[in-house]
């Protein structure tokens, strides 16, 4: 039986709160994968995850600091 790969989080995974609302960033890799996934997640649970992956975790937190500085935290809002 095959196992699954253990799902590697990122110390730089954090919640941000801008204009009273927060926003769960995730940031992960499965093990043996080089490359790390970036997901938000909004106070109601909708979850909005890049296509792109990221050579390290924090080229992916400075994309979703970029994102929320050019499109306002509202992108992420249902």
């Amino acid at each position: 039986m095959s196992t699954e790969p253990e799902l590697i989080q990122s110390p730089m995974s954090q919640s941000i709160t801008r204009d009273g609302h927060a926003l769960q960033v995730d940031i992960y890799r499965l093990e043996g994968e080089v490359d790390w996934v970036l997901e938000v997640v909004n106070e109601t649970g909708t979850s909005h995850v890049w296509d792109d992956r990221f050579a390290t975790d924090q080229a992916a937190l400075d994309a979703v600091h970029e994102a929320i500085d050019e499109e306002g935290i509202t992108a992420f809002l249902d």
